[in-house]
């Protein structure tokens, strides 16, 4: 794999997994029994925002940096932007802490986190990071096959956080269904969420029709476009898939998609929220 988050970090994909997942786990974390989370592409956990591979796109700004500093945003967003500033305690948007350091920061004493990462020299970064946290541990090891050798934990609640890179989108897609199929089978009482990138809408159908045969208790869709989905070769967009998510996960949500469509997107931006299979 080529794939290099750096320069991608704080984009407004992550912006929206990292609302979702903060706004997920603070759900779980309502109550008192333990919780788990396996992330399964856990990259290096930490991103210099001010190095080179960040300012050459300029990504980070173009998505966290429009919400740095700003007051009145809805209580998921704020509390993304919260967690942001534990990595820049002088007020600078300096760094953007990963999908595990995002976790950890709603996880208690009791809580566990597993992170997965195959790239060698990121899973190294991401063992240093999370060094001295007896909540984590880091596994340098395919995120896909450990949904299988990680599962199920002994808490009985929590969720599973599958963030590929689809550096070959189409071709990403049956591994992704085939690793939440394992999940939901051998953790029941678990969620996993799926991130996914949009480009085209037309190359998500069948990928939506067969997630949808893989939750019968539920399955909510949320995703913000930054512009219409037109180009190929463009991220112009991104979705998470929500497998048996926590109650009124969907109501936490609402009013913050239609706030990052209007401050992160460009023109004919656009949000959803809908449930694909509803709770029975």
């Amino acid at each position: 794999m080529n794939y290099r988050h750096a320069f991608h970090a704080g984009n407004h994909a992550d912006v929206l997994k990292h609302v979702t997942l903060l706004a997920w786990l603070d759900a779980l974390t309502a109550k008192d029994s333990p919780v788990f989370v396996l992330d399964t592409h856990g990259g290096r956990g930490h991103y210099a925002l001010d190095a080179e591979a960040a300012e050459r796109t300029g990504e980070g700004q173009a998505g966290i940096g429009r919400l740095w500093g700003r007051h009145g945003l809805p209580a998921a967003v704020q509390r993304l932007c919260e967690v942001v500033g534990r990595s820049n305690p002088d007020g600078r948007l300096r760094a953007y802490p990963g999908s595990p350091r995002i976790a950890l920061a709603s996880l208690r004493p009791q809580d566990r986190l597993a992170a997965c990462e195959l790239q060698p020299e990121e899973a190294a970064a991401l063992k240093a990071h999370l060094a001295g946290d007896p909540r984590a541990a880091t596994h340098a090891r395919d995120g896909y096959e450990a949904t299988r050798a990680l599962l199920p934990p002994k808490e009985k609640r929590g969720l599973v956080l599958i963030d590929p890179p689809y550096e070959a989108q189409e071709a990403e897609y049956p591994r992704v269904l085939e690793a939440v199929g394992t999940a939901l089978e051998r953790w029941p009482t678990g969620g996993v969420a799926v991130w996914y990138p949009i480009k085209q809408r037309r190359a998500l159908h069948g990928f939506f029709r067969q997630a949808t045969l893989l939750a019968p208790r539920g399955l909510l869709c949320a995703e913000l476009l930054v512009r219409p989905d037109d180009s190929p070769l463009r991220l112009n967009g991104s979705g998470i898939l929500m497998f048996h998510p926590p109650w009124k996960l969907d109501a936490a949500l609402a009013p913050a998609l239609p706030v990052l469509a209007r401050m992160l997107g460009e023109h004919h931006a656009s949000h959803r929220l809908e449930w694909l299979r509803p709770v029975p």
